[in-house]
């Protein structure tokens, strides 16, 4: 069977090379409304079957659900579809559910219970191993990757490299990147708005983690980090020639060796950048990180800075340009700011973007799932998840649950003022930084990020979206705009 996929996945790649199309452009098609409705519906298991069997005497019940295809499962559909799947399998068959998904069994945990018991795991039965499944070849000893004292000796030193200081100097460094690209991006025609942020927050992350400057070097990391995170959803998990995660396993060792090259020198060096502040990091109790640490970081860290600034800028830019009452209400608040310099506190001042934003996350959250897998057998919800298990937390589900919100599919900022607040509905109402002990290190700096992002492109540009328009979002792997974001920029005057 990986044979004749590889063979198929090496095809499809040179096809792809042939003529610029993704493999996910097939099953992304756009379709009527109406053939789209019906195809989600489809995911519902017509007959429900037990995944295992509890422990006699334990009161536990089996999770219910279905395998879907052989080997794909359900895989084409989540691709499709992302967090509306993991919505229609929650309404089907509750908060515990089970599907077949690229050759495992997987379990969903999904609504803000079940993700807050294996989030919180008090009986340690949930590992990280459900990610390193996914991205170990690529992100290894990544923090997201590492569990239990390991995990928290490295959060404890890497939070030296994030405290409100350092962040509010990777700000600073931040604010010119944006000045010199924004105000240059194409006017008076429609542009394909997400490759142009993601070449900007990969120059934010190469020039503000790195101190890195723009170049043929630059091109090729950044070149590797894509293929990085490209080969972390490859269906075929082999070194085969022409498949993405062959491209991804040499993109690793490119990094490996760039990353090792400058060390020394960072090691030796004052600079106030991240790679900088990584070596030098050390807490109170004298902990510090290894150069191997340093490098596995450095390479994590860059794929999560700007993969998610991208995905929630891109989020962000569109309901703004769908909904421009919030638009003008926003861009008021940025022009009031002058053309003087932008710090944190400014940014933090900006309390209609700080709305959007969140809405946005809610929305279109740039990490709908994580992963876990069970080290020993574990009582979800009462259903019984044995060890070994991969399980499937999907937050983007809590962020859609009408017990909580109000009109939850309706884009709606005014939901997180302070009269409001529906994201205190629940603890885990809300969790577009995850939860836990592994919630997101660099929450603080990303949210600066897109909101000095959103700020510069309100400043000036007006954005503008073609009526009727809406996103597909291609779930491949993170989610982005299947088609690049086409939206419309004009000069304020």
């Amino acid at each position: 069977m990986v044979g004749v996929l590889g063979n198929v996945e090496v095809a499809v790649s040179a096809v792809r090379t042939a003529t610029g199309e993704r493999l996910s452009s097939v099953v992304l098609t756009p379709m009527p409304g109406g053939v789209d409705r019906r195809l989600l519906e489809r995911v519902r298991p017509r007959r429900v079957e037990p995944l295992d069997a509890p422990p006699a005497g334990s009161g536990l019940a089996p999770v219910p659900g279905d395998a879907g295809l052989p080997f794909l499962g359900h895989t084409l559909s989540y691709i499709r579809f992302g967090s509306a799947f993991t919505r229609a399998r929650w309404a089907a068959l509750g908060p515990v559910s089970w599907c077949g998904f690229a050759g495992e069994h997987v379990v969903i945990a999904a609504g803000p219970d079940a993700t807050r018991a294996v989030l919180t795991n008090p009986d340690k039965a949930y590992s990280q191993d459900g990610w390193r499944f996914l991205v170990d070849e690529f992100f290894h000893r990544g923090l997201m990757l590492l569990d239990g004292d390991d995990h928290r000796v490295h959060r404890r030193v890497m939070q030296e490299a994030f405290t409100a200081e350092r962040v509010r100097g990777y700000v600073d460094r931040t604010v010119p990147v944006l000045r010199e690209t924004i105000p240059g991006w194409p006017r008076g025609r429609q542009v394909r708005l997400y490759p142009e942020l993601k070449r900007l927050t990969l120059d934010v992350a190469t020039r503000v983690f790195m101190d890195g400057r723009s170049g043929p070097e630059a091109e090729e990391v950044n070149r590797a980090f894509m293929d990085c995170v490209q080969a972390a959803s490859a269906i075929v998990r082999r070194d085969l020639p022409g498949t993405r995660y062959r491209a991804g396993l040499r993109g690793r060792a490119l990094l490996e060796r760039y990353f090792t090259e400058a060390l020394p020198a960072k090691r030796a060096g004052e600079g106030d950048d991240l790679f900088s502040a990584l070596c030098r990091a050390r807490t109170p109790e004298g902990e510090a990180f290894t150069d191997d640490d340093v490098v596995n970081h450095m390479i994590f860290l860059m794929m999560a800075a700007h993969d998610t600034s991208t995905i929630t800028s891109a989020a962000a830019a569109y309901y703004l340009a769908a909904h421009p009452e919030w638009q003008e209400r926003a861009r008021a608040e940025s022009l009031a700011l002058g053309d003087g310099p932008t710090d944190a506190a400014a940014l933090q001042s900006l309390h209609t973007l700080d709305l959007v934003i969140k809405e946005s996350l809610r929305l279109a959250a740039p990490v709908p799932v994580v992963m876990r897998r069970t080290v020993k057998d574990a009582a979800l919800l009462g259903h019984h998840v044995p060890a070994g298990r991969l399980v499937m937390v999907a937050g983007a589900v809590n962020h859609h649950d009408p017990a909580i919100w109000t009109d939850p599919d309706v884009f709606d900022p005014e939901r997180f003022a302070a009269h409001r607040r529906e994201d205190r509905g629940h603890r885990d109402a809300w969790i577009p930084f995850g939860g836990g002990v592994h919630k997101c290190l660099g929450m603080l700096f990303g949210s600066l990020e897109v909101t000095a992002i959103l700020h510069e492109l309100l400043r000036h540009h007006r954005v503008t979206v073609a009526p009727g328009y809406r996103p597909r979002w291609d779930n491949t792997s993170l989610p982005v705009p299947a088609d690049g974001l086409p939206l419309r920029l004009e000069p304020l005057r």
